[in-house]
């Protein structure tokens, strides 16, 4: 693990809060779009997945001292990044309310499929 001066550490804050602001802004542009919404998750995992896979991986400590740092950062800061996966069971109850607060609009969509 690299040290860094303060200003490194405050630049790095606000390049990740930069960040979240373009993620949350798209996300907002795209409210009651859930195929858009679902491919900016999907893109968010895929990049999960590759800094985790790449970058991280090759950036592990490789002494005790870094390792113990590491650690102590990961207990402190909130444990592991992970990104949850929707449960189908959530989906399918999110799906029976719309279901019945708008059968007419499900019962339209049946018949223009058809």
């Amino acid at each position: 693990m690299k040290s860094s001066s303060n200003f490194d550490v405050e630049q790095w804050q606000s390049e990740l809060q930069a960040v979240a602001t373009v993620v949350r802004t798209l996300a907002q542009k795209k409210q009651g779009d859930s195929l858009a919404l679902l491919a900016l998750l999907r893109k968010l995992e895929e990049l999960h997945r590759e800094i985790r896979e790449g970058i991280f991986q090759a950036s592990l400590p490789d002494n005790r001292q870094a390792l113990y740092m590491l650690l102590k950062d990961i207990q402190s800061e909130g444990g592991w990044p992970y990104i949850q996966h929707m449960k189908l069971e959530a989906f399918l109850a999110n799906l029976l309310m719309e279901v019945e607060a708008k059968p007419d609009d499900f019962a339209n969509d049946k018949s223009e499929a058809e």
